[in-house]
Formats: C-alpha cells, sequence, structure tokens
C-alpha cells in the first residue's frame, strides 16, 4: 500500500513538471517585418492639345529635379530618398502605358460667338443657323461644363445693357435645354457693355459687340 502510494506521487510530481514546463516556455519570436519596396510615382511629361510643353518641378529634401521636354520622365519611390535624373520616354512606351489615359482626355473648350441685332435680344439671321451648332456641340461633346456670357455695345445705360445681355445669354440657354444634358453644368452671365470686342466710346452702336460667347468644356 505504500509502494503504491509512493509511486502515484512520483508520477504525479512527473505530471507537474511537465506542465511546469509547458506553461514557463517562452513564445515564439516574431516573424521579421516583411520588406517594403515603397510606393514607386511615375511623373512624365507631355505635351497639351496645341504642342506646348510646361515645366515640373518635383522636390525632396535631397535635392530637385526638372521635367522639361516632352517624354521626359521621373520615377519617384518612397523608398529612395534622392530624386533620380530625368530619362527620355520613347512613344511607343508611352502609348502603351498612358494610351488609354489620353485617350478619354476631353479635347480643348469649343467657342463660340453668336450676333444680336442691336437693342435686341433676336439673333441675327447667320447666327441663328449656328444655335443648333452650339446645342449639338454639347451633347456631342458630352460637356462637363457651358458658360454663356452676353455682351452688348454701349448704346443706353450700363444698368440697361447688363439686363440686355442677360436676356441675350437666356436666349442661347433655352436651345441647350432642348438637349438631354444635365441643366446644373450650363452657367449664364452678362458683362453688359464692359467686354467690347471691339473698343468704342460711348453711346456706339457696334454689331460686333452685340454677342454672346458660348464656351463647351
Amino acid at each position: 500500500m505504500r509502494a503504491t502510494s509512493c509511486a502515484w506521487l512520483a508520477g504525479f510530481g512527473l505530471l507537474l513538471y511537465a506542465l511546469y514546463g509547458c506553461a514557463s516556455a517562452p513564445p515564439p519570436p516574431p516573424p521579421p517585418p516583411p520588406v517594403s519596396t515603397g510606393v514607386v510615382v511615375e511623373v512624365v511629361l507631355l505635351p497639351d492639345d496645341a504642342g506646348q510643353v510646361g515645366r515640373i518641378t518635383l522636390s525632396s529634401p535631397q535635392g530637385t529635379q526638372e521635367l522639361s521636354r516632352a517624354g521626359e520622365a521621373v520615377r519617384v519611390s518612397t523608398a529612395e530618398p534622392a530624386l533620380p535624373a530625368p530619362v527620355a520616354m520613347d512613344s511607343a512606351y508611352i502609348t502603351r502605358v498612358f494610351g488609354a489615359a489620353l485617350a478619354a482626355r476631353p479635347g480643348p473648350p469649343a467657342h463660340f460667338v453668336l450676333y444680336f441685332e442691336g437693342d435686341s435680344d433676336r439673333l441675327t439671321a447667320e447666327s441663328q443657323t449656328r444655335l443648333a451648332e452650339v446645342a449639338r456641340s454639347v451633347v456631342e461633346r458630352r460637356a462637363l461644363a457651358v458658360s454663356i456670357v452676353g455682351h452688348t455695345d454701349t448704346v443706353g445705360t450700363r444698368e440697361y445693357n447688363f439686363q440686355l445681355g442677360l436676356r441675350r445669354a437666356r436666349r442661347v440657354q433655352e436651345a441647350i435645354r432642348t438637349q438631354p444634358v444635365d441643366q446644373s453644368i450650363v452657367r449664364v452671365d452678362s458683362h453688359g457693355e464692359a467686354d467690347p470686342l471691339v473698343k468704342t466710346g460711348d453711346n456706339v452702336a457696334e454689331p460686333r459687340n452685340r454677342r454672346v460667347e458660348v464656351t463647351v468644356r
């Protein structure tokens, strides 16, 4: 009976030791953090629709780099604080990488000038025929913004001419309202006699100043 008790106690002691060993074992070390390669951004200087090339200046604590020729590019990485020297990208590379984005760019704004009869919001016969062209341009270009600004000559008071210019602009707006476009993109304004196309003195009836200018973007 005593031998059995001793054996049982010995077995219990080994079990406690094993449990203590498991509880006190140190946790495994955490895995090393992944190596970051940073965020890479490629900046390429391209000409605008008119073929004009501007400039881009990139700055970092280590200095600056300037792009001034069409097709020049710099690859900027957040993992590398120093800016690399610009490199020239050939047209095939630019087309392959940026072709879809370039094709989606809107074209240059369309600009129309419509003329009016004296002291009236009636369009001249020639400008009346162009009204449909203006409205069609808004739809075909899928315009994002349309500006309609009315102007007058210097006959009459400034207050009267401001209201006359506004009536002329709204007459053109009526044509655009018939089109399936979001009317919230249309902005109507009047400059009255303050912005003449042809500079004149006061109370001068100049037909070229009796106009509405429409810009479709």
